[in-house]
């Protein structure tokens, strides 16, 4: 599948897109819809909406490798939750082949800070010095001290296609994944074609396609693209924080329950 190009909409440049909305640091809503569902979500936006267009290109394949330590330290934190829980990523961009180093870390109230460094694509796959001394630091000034003696190494591949909507009346966006798929070492890989993630990205309060999908009746889904992946791919981690996406959406079995550590 293509991915979604939505040729109705008028296109929004990436220069503008990040102008009117970069929000690197804000709210997000996630919504883990059947696939068959979104065109009903789809028709009901305002007339204004935008969608990001690079090139007469309006979706994109992305490619997100995430770093963890051998005991899973950032998998637990994020599943169990702790308010000081951290991500570590390269992210890709296939189509412009531009690589970026992400670390993704969580402000207050709920607010998610990503602070992000231009990579070499082919180091994507692994953690150099120079960024590992750069995740340390975020880490650091972001209050997870003790980072510098973690190990980390490649955990989670995670592949989709993004459709990127700008609402010019809440200055907020809203992504749209598909073809979403998991890998871990080219051993285990998992497949959703059937599913899309919806993402809304807005301040404090929600935007208009939050209030668009709650009139369609979907209400936002406890999913992390990292923390479920593993959960999915890793049937000994305990999921329970994702038993329900897991269970409705992707027809896993019962996690495993959670254990003394």
């Amino acid at each position: 599948m293509p991915g979604l190009e939505l040729p109705a909409l008028e296109p929004i440049g990436l220069e503008e897109l990040t102008e009117r909305a970069s929000l690197q640091t804000r709210v997000d809503r996630k919504y883990v819809l059947p696939l068959a569902d979104l065109d009903a979500v789809l028709v009901d936006l305002a007339d204004d909406t935008r969608v990001l267009d690079i090139g007469g290109v309006r979706a994109f394949a992305y490619e997100s490798i995430y770093f963890d330590t051998p005991e899973r330290t950032s998998y637990f934190l994020t599943a169990q939750p702790r308010r000081r829980r951290f991500k570590i990523r390269t992210r890709t961009y296939l189509d412009s082949a531009a690589t970026y180093l992400e670390v993704k870390t969580r402000g207050g109230r709920s607010v998610t800070v990503k602070e992000r460094l231009p990579y070499d694509t082919a180091d994507g796959n692994r953690l150099t010095p120079e960024g590992r001394r750069y995740a340390d630091q975020i880490l650091d000034e972001s209050g997870i001290g003790g980072s510098a003696a973690l190990g980390f190494t490649r955990a989670l591949t995670t592949r989709y296609r993004r459709t990127t909507l700008y609402l010019p009346a809440s200055e907020s966006r809203a992504t749209i994944d598909t073809d979403l798929s998991w890998v871990i070492d080219n051993e285990r890989r998992l497949d959703l074609p059937e599913l899309t993630v919806v993402e809304t990205k807005s301040g404090a309060r929600a935007g208009a396609v939050d209030r668009v999908l709650w009139a369609h009746g979907h209400r936002p889904a406890v999913i992390s693209k990292f923390g479920t992946g593993m959960a999915a791919l890793c049937p000994e981690l305990p999921a329970n924080r994702w038993v329900r996406v897991l269970s409705r959406y992707i027809h896993q079995p019962a996690p495993t329950a959670w254990s003394t550590r």
